[in-house]
């Protein structure tokens, strides 16, 4: 009966909570904005002064995993006007991508109609509009090119909201959905030798110097993802398919159910780093404003680096101006990573600059 008296009463307990949830909420600002769809495409591809376009996917999003036949049923749901989700962006006010739009919810919708609006989506398992099936929309006459440009989507724009923030929305408003998997989460399940050997290196000071990432992308083991792609990759770039969640969980997991030469996989990683260090000035940054390191511009320089390095050891160059090149720019852009392709063609374009010779691309 003594202990009873010590416990709290549920109105204590109601009262705690209701502290809690206000010391736990994040005012949140925002606008509502409707933009035609040629609006949105052309605020995706239209790069700045900085090459870099208004409208971004940010690292911490999944890469195009729709369909094509999902793709073309939006494109169908457009053509038919039924209702489409809000997108979700945020403004973000500060670092590098200060003044930018970051999609938070709605990647998959926008990298569809880009898709569709440059002529690289073909339609098809369309059942209500089943004369669209095979077309691209350079096929449709001109009138209805017009018209579906002229077609709007709401947008909810968020405003002041940190990066933590944006993350914590997006997980949140994707738990519906297919299962993302953090670093944490794909470590927890996948403990083992390798894993705990990508987490070693993860710490390594110079490769932390060469490539740095964000305080926020950092808590969230983003140094280990960088880790287990560059091996990942460098293991089965050629057999990449374009579920990159898939790819890196079936990776990890065979590495740690085998023995791996640890020695070997460390020199090789150090040797990148060591190249790195001393030929590339800024390191992996674009330029020494940048704060911080795209995962896929990580992959294409790293794993480039190490397949010329296995071609020649003694790898000398003098000129890296490459780097900022449009073709470069373009084959790292954000959503440039979701097929065999583009992977292929990014790692073989360091690849091959670095050796001086003709870039082998995969479908040229």
């Amino acid at each position: 009966m003594q202990d009873d008296f010590f416990k709290p009463s549920r109105t204590q307990l109601g009262e705690e909570a209701e502290k809690q949830i206000k010391e736990k909420h994040k005012e949140t600002d925002y606008d509502i904005r409707e933009y035609p769809v040629e609006i949105i495409v052309s605020k995706f591809l239209e790069k700045l002064d900085n090459d870099r376009a208004e409208l971004f996917v940010p690292d911490y999003q999944r890469e195009m995993v729709w369909s094509e036949t999902r793709q073309s049923r939006f494109i169908e749901s457009l053509m038919l006007n039924l209702p489409i989700p809000y997108l979700y962006v945020a403004d973000v006010d500060d670092g590098e991508d200060i003044g930018r739009m970051e999609i938070v919810d709605g990647s998959q919708r926008i990298r569809t109609l880009v898709r569709f609006l440059t002529g690289e989506l073909t339609l098809s398992g369309l059942e209500k509009l089943d004369k669209l099936n095979g077309l691209t929309f350079l096929d449709l006459p001109t009138p209805r090119r017009l018209r579906f440009n002229r077609k709007t989507m709401r947008m909810i724009e968020l405003i002041e909201v940190d990066e933590d923030a944006r993350r914590q929305l997006f997980d949140r408003l994707n738990t519906g959905g297919e299962k993302l998997w953090t670093m944490e989460q794909r470590f927890g399940s996948r403990d083992g030798s390798f894993t705990r050997f990508v987490k070693r290196l993860s710490s390594d000071p110079l490769f932390r110097e060469l490539c740095p990432v964000s305080e926020a992308r950092a808590k969230r083991r983003e140094y280990e993802e960088l880790v287990l792609r560059f091996f990942a990759y460098y293991d089965g770039y050629k057999s990449f398919k374009k579920s990159v969640d898939d790819f890196l969980n079936e990776y990890l997991s065979d590495q740690n159910s085998k023995v791996f030469d640890e020695q070997e996989y460390e020199f090789r990683f150090n040797s990148v780093m060591a190249f790195v260090r001393d030929n590339f000035e800024h390191g992996f940054k674009k330029n020494s404003k940048n704060m911080s390191v795209p995962r896929i511009r990580f992959e294409a320089i790293s794993i480039g680096i190490a397949l010329a390095l296995d071609i020649d050891p003694n790898l000398e160059i003098y000129d890296i101006s490459w780097l900022d090149s449009k073709e470069f720019i373009h084959l790292t852009r954000s959503d440039a990573s979701n097929s065999l392709p583009k992977v292929i063609d990014r790692i073989h374009f360091v690849r091959d600059k670095l050796l001086g010779n003709e870039v082998e691309y995969a479908d040229r």
